[in-house]
């Protein structure tokens, strides 16, 4: 590993949003530039800024209103959040009854103190985590206008992933800490107060300027303009960095095409590099400590290898940086960056900083809406962060069990919600959790027993390809999966996003019938699939039947590891039986089995298989 620091050689560019329609109707993307100028007093943990905003309305739409979220103004008592938080039935133990117990030099806000359109006063209100902007003039389709704000803040303590003076020691998790232009999509926009979960963002570029006590270490999302004022690790190699006059210093950051930008900041950090062969530098940012230290510098080691994977299977990271910084209050996911705890076991920091860097793939690049489809960014990355994870300490176990697992145990609880439903609306934690970890997980490991696995992966790749940068959907994920295995598969989005439908398959009955085996099969459960039935031998030889829905119009080619095929014969899902005849005699047949390879998320197996 070359440890040595090349500074990027990435211009910042200005980053104007097109229109991405390309056949499709009313598909548009808005597009930002963000200047910053922040000062914080590590002293009152307040802050003050500035912010310039170029917005461009790329839409056919006349808007006449904006909305910008002031995430801190959360951790208040009494806020939506809090509310929430106290009286949902299975509260977040991070959160409970803490935001109610805060007092005023512990809460967090952010405050609007002047807004200007064009040069022009525009009128504006504060509905907690919404600041409701009325234009005095409307911004037209195709133009852009420049947004002037002075806004102020408090650092709440640490409650729920940002904040300061964490229980690990961390001053500073500078997360949602901005004033942030809501989303306008073909949706309309989204300023969903925060109460906790999920965001969606407008890619654009960010120039942003933080001046802070010189004994401070600053790590996160951006590109460091300033190295060589600032040292800390970050200077060329070689260059002696100048003492600076004052108590303060002014950290420089560009960032690129992102929708989000986030800061760690501590006296105690140490900052580690390591240069890629790829040309990205990855930057670790701990306190080190007898809980820290040597995991840690482990770290290093496996955020580069992890990038290499996920590159390979899901697409190429698009940025020349990737932050691992010691904050939070367990894992969070940001632009070029995350925030993870530190004071982990080995396997855990690991885990965790692969599951947050994953999320750079399905939350930062591809940026589903993940408060209306959490499952597209949660699920997909706990799918390729498993599928990491056993790829980097070669695991041959089942590497998405516990998937699997996790969402048998919502279908079988009784609290199970649609994935179609939004983030926010959950009746409860455990449900939202395991329909969007789990269950969101299970959707491509099991489109991989429908499709075949090779076809979802190419497809994985052309959907990342396709639609990088442009907020893709549901549907824009199927039509990918469709056109790579020539399949229809709305079918399966529909039962398995858009209801708790839930599948199980049996062997009714194998029987003799003269010299040949009559093998009759059940379909019990809501929820229709193809099925794969493995016939094993009593000599070890084995072969297998291949039932495809009618509704796919196709089928999947065989796979590599199964037995031979011998019969096809589709299943139309009105058809709740389907009796199959063997030509084998039944004293040569050791089992009869559905789906040996336990793809197919069946919530009854045990009628799945019968020994002779």
């Amino acid at each position: 590993m070359i440890t040595s620091f090349t500074k990027p050689l990435i211009g910042l560019f200005l980053f104007v949003g097109i229109s991405v329609a390309q056949g499709q109707t009313g598909r548009f993307q808005q597009a930002v530039q963000y200047k910053m100028d922040v000062n914080m007093d590590v002293q009152t943990n307040q802050f003050t800024g500035e912010q310039e905003l170029t917005y461009t309305n790329n839409s056919t739409d006349t808007l006449t209103r904006v909305f910008y979220h002031l995430y801190f103004n959360a951790f208040q008592p009494g806020s939506m959040m809090d509310v929430r938080s106290r009286t949902i039935a299975d509260p977040d133990r991070r959160v409970a009854a803490r935001i109610s117990k805060l007092k005023p030099n512990e809460i967090g806000y952010l405050h609007t103190k002047s807004l200007t359109m064009n040069g022009n006063p525009v009128r504006f209100r504060e509905v907690e985590t919404i600041l409701e902007v009325d234009l005095t003039e409307p911004i037209l389709p195709n133009s852009s206008v420049t947004f002037q704000m002075e806004f102020e803040g408090q650092v709440p303590v640490q409650v729920r992933r940002s904040g300061r003076d964490s229980d690990e020691g961390v001053r500073y998790s500078m997360a949602q800490w901005y004033p942030k232009m809501a989303n306008y999509d073909e949706q309309g926009w989204h300023a969903n107060p925060y109460i906790g979960r999920e965001f969606y963002g407008i890619w654009g570029d960010f120039d942003v300027k933080i001046t802070i006590d010189k004994s401070y270490v600053l790590g996160g999302t951006g590109y460091l303009q300033n190295p060589n004022e600032i040292g800390h690790g970050y200077q060329d190699e070689g260059v002696k960095v100048p003492t600076t006059a004052g108590k303060t210093l002014t950290w420089h950051f560009k960032a690129p095409r992102v929708h989000d930008f986030m800061w760690g900041a501590d006296p105690k950090y140490k900052h580690n590099k390591v240069l890629m062969a790829n040309g990205i530098t990855v930057h670790h940012f701990y306190i080190p400590g007898p809980k820290t230290t040597e995991n840690w510098e482990k770290l290093k080691e496996y955020t580069p290898k992890a990038i290499d994977y996920l590159s390979k299977n899901f697409g190429q990271y698009p940025y020349k940086q990737f932050s691992v910084v010691q904050g939070g209050d367990g894992g969070m996911e940001y632009a070029m960056s995350t925030l993870i705890t530190g004071q982990r076991p080995l396997g855990s920091l690991v885990g965790v900083m692969v599951h947050e860097l994953a999320h750079s793939w399905f939350h930062g690049v591809l940026a589903t809406n993940e408060s209306l489809y959490p499952w597209m960014d949660e699920g997909f990355t706990s799918y390729a962060s498993s599928l990491a994870m056993a790829s980097i300490f070669q695991e041959s176990s089942e590497p998405l069990r516990g998937s699997y697992s996790g969402y048998y145990r919502l279908a079988k609880s009784g609290v199970e919600e649609p994935m179609s439903t939004h983030a926010d609306h959950y009746h409860t934690n455990s449900a939202y959790s395991a329909a969007a970890y789990s269950k969101g997980a299970v959707f491509l490991a099991q489109l991989g027993y429908v499709i075949g696995d090779n076809v979802r992966d190419r497809a994985m790749l052309r959907y990342f390809d396709t639609w990088k940068f442009r907020h893709p959907n549901v549907n824009d994920l199927i039509r990918i999966m469709e056109k790579e295995s020539g399949m229809e598969l709305d079918w399966y989005k529909e039962y398995f996003v858009n209801s708790t439908k839930t599948i199980d398959y049996g062997i009714k009955g194998v029987k003799a019938n003269g010299n040949n085996t009559e093998i009759s099969l059940e379909r019990i459960g809501l929820m229709p699939m193809p099925v794969d039935l493995v016939i094993t031998y009593k000599d070890g030889t084995s072969e297998s039947i291949y039932l495809p829905l009618v509704i796919m119009r196709g089928e999947k080619a065989v796979e590599e590891g199964m037995p031979n095929r011998i019969h096809t014969e589709a299943w139309p899902w009105t058809n709740l039986t389907k009796t199959l005849v063997l030509t084998k005699n039944l004293s040569t047949i050791k089992s009869v089995e559905i789906d040996p390879s336990k793809r197919m998320a069946d919530l009854q197996p045990e009628n799945n298989k019968v020994e002779f």
